[in-house]
């Protein structure tokens, strides 16, 4: 399975409207959020992007629709999942087809021109994977050794920067099926999607410690509901406490990808 980087890192507001950080604060119950519908938290998805968000042929599930319907349950609102094109999603956002989008979006400063983004919830980017039996336990053990991704990627010149032996595949399964095999020392993968793929394969292999490179995102919401934002940081954070996040995390995707150092909300002046 591979994510698609390019929506997380390049993707533009062609279509936007129209700083200092906020910090945590969750809205009390009596505070408006904003909702388009009262009692009920409305959520842009896509939902066939595992493992955020996919269908198991009667209902919507994943990783992403996992945590916001927590959120959604502590702020005592009922979740309605939105699914709608990539291509569409900010257009139906700006146009109040939905209070959020939840689908996962990279965040940017040009895009916090135009909405809001409550804090990071996932960071991932470019991780190694070896086989369980070896002992690499961070990126630099695996310098000058033989190392595979996916030709024409991102990933292809953070390879030739760790070692002169560099194998191109066309897919992440074909890499990192040769890994199983023996033939590369370590795969270079996207960290969520290699460790979905790891965990739902029940492949014999780990991800190394540490990016190559990374990148945050966040869920963005329109800056007229300043609320909605503070009350979803706040629930998001009592989640990370309380380890709610965690074992929602380890249980869909075998890593916990919170930020270590997350993009806060920027608020208006």
């Amino acid at each position: 399975m591979t994510l698609d980087r390019r929506r997380f890192g390049q993707f533009t507001l062609a279509a936007a409207l129209t700083t200092t950080f906020g910090g945590l604060r969750t809205a009390s119950a009596a505070e408006d959020l904003g909702l388009l519908e009262p009692g009920t938290l409305s959520s842009a998805t896509e939902g066939t992007f595992p493992p955020f968000s996919y269908s198991n042929g009667s209902e919507l599930q994943g990783f992403e629709l996992s945590i916001i319907r927590e959120i959604a349950a502590r702020l005592d609102l009922e979740h309605k999942p939105v699914i709608i094109s990539w291509d569409s999603i900010l257009v139906g956002l700006m146009s109040n087809r939905y209070d959020m989008i939840s689908n996962p979006m990279g965040i940017t400063e040009e895009r916090q021109k135009s909405v809001f983004f409550c804090d990071a919830w996932v960071e991932s980017g470019a991780r190694i994977a070896v086989r369980n039996d070896d002992a690499a336990a961070i990126t630099d053990d695996l310098k000058g050794r033989k190392i595979g991704t996916i030709v024409a990627s991102t990933f292809v010149p953070l390879a030739e920067a760790l070692t002169d032996d560099v194998k191109l595949y066309g897919s992440d399964p074909e890499a990192l099926q040769d890994l199983i095999n023996g033939n590369i020392d370590g795969a270079i993968v996207d960290g969520i999607g290699g460790a979905y793929a790891i965990k739902t394969g029940n492949l014999p292999l780990k991800l190394v410690d540490g990016f190559l490179d990374s990148y945050q995102m966040g869920w963005a919401v329109t800056k007229a509901r300043p609320n909605l934002v503070r009350a979803i940081n706040g629930a998001l954070s009592e989640m990370v406490t309380d380890g709610t996040y965690a074992r929602i995390a380890m249980e869909q995707i075998g890593i916990v990808p919170i930020p270590r150092d997350p993009i806060r909300t920027v608020f208006e002046g």
